[in-house]
C-alpha cells in the first residue's frame, strides 16, 4: 500500500473519534481548582439575554483583551469560536453529563451493556453497586426495563441508558435471562450512587514494575492513585509506568494532586496566569505515595490539558521519563459559569505554565477548523509515524536515559517525549476499520469466544494464551455467516491486529479494564520502551 494511502486510511481509523478532542475532552472545567464554578447573577429568559450575559462575563474574566463590541450580533457558538477553541457553551444535558463524568459518581444501577444480536447483554457490573447487590451478573440478557421492552427493538442508546438513571432510592424493575437458565426472571433494583474509580487499571507488570492507567482526571483521581500505588508497593513495586495516553484532561486540582504524588516537598508543579487572574503557583507537599521510585509516563497526541500538567512537571523537574509522542497541546484554563436553566459557559480565564515557564498551548491563530484538524496534519506530515525527523526523542539515549533536573525543552506546543515511539500503522486498513466500526470483533467475542474460553481459563492464563489460528479460521467463518464482504489481502494484512484485539476484548469481558490492559500491553511498543528505560 502506498504511504499516503495508508496514512489516509489510518486517519480514518484512528482519528474519526478525536476530531473534537480539543473541543470536548479538552474543555473539562476546573471546579475546586481555586477559581470554582460560578452561578451567573442573572437569569436569562431568552438567547439574546444569555448572549449579553456571556459578553459581560467575557469582559470581566477572559484570559486576554477582547473587543466584545465586534461580537454583539453573532450566535453564541460563533462568539466563542472567535476567542479560542476551548471556550464553549454547554446545553443543560451536556453540562450535567460532564459533571457526572468528572465527579466519579452518578445515580443509577451500575452496569455496562452491549447490544448483541439486538439483545441487551450485560458486559460489566460495578462491584457493590445497586445492580451487583440485586444479583445482576455478567452475561445476563435484559429483556425489559420497567414496562418497556428493550431487546429486539433497535432502540437508540439514549432511550436505553436513560431508563436506568434516576433519583437515588427509586426502584427499577428488570426482566432478565441468566446464561443457561431457560426461564426469565424479574428483579427489582434500587437506584443509588455509583462510585467509579478514575483509575482504569493498576497491576504489577513484572516483579518490581507497576502499571497504572488513568483516562481522565476526576474529583478523586489523586486519592484513587494513592490507594492504587500503596497496594502495588505492598506487592513489591519499585518502578512505575503511568499511562496517560488518550487522557483528555479533567479537574485541575486532580492534576496537581497527582503530580504531588511523585515529588518532594515545595516543588513548583505549575502556575496559572491571565489578564484578570494574577499568577498563582501550585507547589508539592512532599506527602505523595510514590516520591522515590523510577517513573515513566506514557503520552500520545491525545494526551491533553490536565494530563499535560503532570507530564510537564515531571519532565521539567527531572523526576521521570516521558515516553510516546508529542501531546495535544492544550494549556488554557477554563472556569465554568453556570446559568439558571442548567446550561453553562466554560470560559478560558488563564494559561497554565510548566515549572520552567513553558506554555504548552499550541497555536490556534489559523482558526477553529484548522485547530480541530491539527492532529490530522501531524499524521500527514509524518510526525506521528516517525517519517519526520524533527519530532524524535527530545534527549539523546544510549544504554538508558540520563535525565537532567530542571532541563529546558524547546516549546513547540504540547509535551515532547524524551523517548519517541512511532504510531504503528501495520495492519490498519479500510477492511479493519469496517470491522471496528460495525462492531464485528465484539460480536465475535460475545457470540463465540466466550463459549470457548472460560473466565477461569482466561484469568489463569492471561499472560501465555493467545487467540490462535484456529480461532482466526472460525472468525473468517463468522464473517461469512454475517455476510461481511471479505477482502482477503487486507484481512490477512490485519491478522495480528485482529487477534490481539480479540484477546483484549475477551479479557475485558471477564476481567474488566485491568484485563484489557494486561492483554493489550503485552504487544504495546510504548510499554516495551518504558520497561527498557526503567532498567
Amino acid at each position: 500500500m502506498k504511504k499516503n494511502t495508508r496514512n489516509n486510511i489510518l486517519i480514518a481509523v484512528s482519528y474519526s473519534v478525536i476530531l473534537i478532542v480539543g473541543m470536548f475532552l479538552g474543555i473539562k472545567f476546573i471546579k475546586d481548582q481555586g477559581f470554582g464554578v460560578k452561578k451567573s447573577p442573572q437569569l436569562a429568559s431568552n438567547s439574546d439575554e444569555k448572549l449579553n450575559e456571556i459578553l459581560h462575563i467575557i469582559n470581566g474574566n477572559y484570559v486576554d483583551d477582547i473587543n466584545t463590541d465586534s461580537l454583539q450580533n453573532l450566535p453564541i457558538d460563533s462568539v466563542l469560536h472567535q476567542l479560542d477553541p476551548h471556550s464553549v457553551y454547554l446545553p443543560p444535558t451536556d453540562a450535567q453529563e460532564m459533571t457526572d463524568n468528572l465527579e466519579g459518581n452518578f445515580e443509577g444501577v451500575g452496569i455496562e451493556y452491549y447490544m448483541l444480536n439486538d439483545t441487551m447483554m450485560v458486559t460489566g457490573v460495578v462491584k457493590d453497586g445497586p445492580a451487583y447487590l440485586a444479583g445482576i451478573k455478567l452475561g445476563d440478557k435484559i429483556l425489559s426495563i420497567d414496562t418497556a421492552v428493550v431487546s429486539g427493538r433497535n432502540l437508540p442508546k439514549d432511550q436505553l441508558t436513560g431508563r436506568f438513571k434516576g433519583r437515588s432510592g427509586t426502584g427499577v424493575s428488570v426482566v432478565l435471562l441468566h446464561p443457561g437458565v431457560p426461564q426469565s426472571n424479574r428483579i427489582m433494583v434500587t437506584r443509588g450512587k455509583v462510585n467509579i474509580s478514575s483509575i482504569d487499571a493498576a497491576y504489577m507488570i513484572n516483579n518490581e514494575t507497576g502499571y497504572v492507567r488513568i483516562s481522565k482526571f476526576g474529583a478523586n483521581t489523586d486519592n484513587d492513585f494513592s490507594v492504587a500505588a500503596n497496594n502495588l508497593k505492598a506487592r513489591g513495586m519499585k518502578k512505575l509506568i503511568l499511562d496517560l495516553r488518550d487522557n483528555g484532561g479533567g479537574y485541575f486540582t486532580a492534576a496537581t494532586g497527582l503530580a504531588d504524588q511523585f515529588l518532594g516537598e515545595n516543588k513548583l508543579i505549575v502556575y496559572t496566569q491571565g489578564k484578570h487572574e494574577p499568577r498563582t503557583d501550585y507547589f508539592s507537599t512532599g506527602t505523595g505515595a510514590f516520591q522515590n521510585g523510577k517513573l515513566a509516563i506514557l503520552i500520545n497526541e491525545n494526551t491533553a490539558s490536565a494530563s499535560e500538567i503532570v507530564a510537564g512537571a515531571i519532565q521539567d523537574l527531572g523526576r521521570g521519563i516521558i515516553v510516546g509522542r508529542r501531546s495535544f497541546g492544550k494549556g488554557l484554563v477554563q472556569e465554568q459559569f453556570a446559568f439558571g436553566d442548567g446550561s453553562a459557559l466554560n470560559l478560558t480565564i488563564a494559561r497554565y505554565y510548566t515549572p520552567s515557564g513553558r506554555s504548552i498551548q499550541k497555536s490556534y491563530k489559523k482558526g477553529y477548523d484548522a485547530y480541530k484538524h491539527e492532529l490530522d496534519e501531524r499524521m500527514m506530515d509524518g510526525e506521528l509515524t516517525g517519517d519526520r525527523t524533527s519530532f524524535q526523542d527530545s534527549i539523546e539515549k544510549t544504554e538508558g536515559v540520563n535525565i537532567q533536573p530542571n532541563r529546558k525543552v524547546k516549546p513547540i506546543g504540547g509535551i515532547q517525549p524524551d523517548v519517541f515511539v512511532k504510531l504503528d500503522t501495520s495492519g490498519y486498513n479500510k477492511f479493519y476499520s469496517n470491522l471496528v466500526s460495525k462492531k464485528v470483533l465484539s460480536d465475535y467475542v460475545f457470540n463465540v469466544l466466550t463459549n470457548k474460553y472460560s473466565a477461569s481459563f482466561v484469568e489463569q492464563n492471561i499472560n501465555i494464551f493467545t487467540v490462535n489460528d484456529n480461532d482466526f479460521k472460525d472468525f473468517i467463518g463468522f464473517l461469512q455467516r454475517k455476510n461481511v464482504a471479505i477482502d482477503r489481502f487486507q484481512l490477512y494484512n490485519s491478522k495480528n491486529v485482529i487477534l490481539n484485539d480479540l484477546k483484549a476484548l475477551l479479557c475485558r469481558y471477564y476481567l474488566g479494564d485491568v484485563g484489557y490492559y494486561k492483554a493489550s500491553n503485552q504487544t504495546d511498543n510504548a510499554v516495551r520502551q518504558a520497561l527498557l528505560n526503567l532498567q
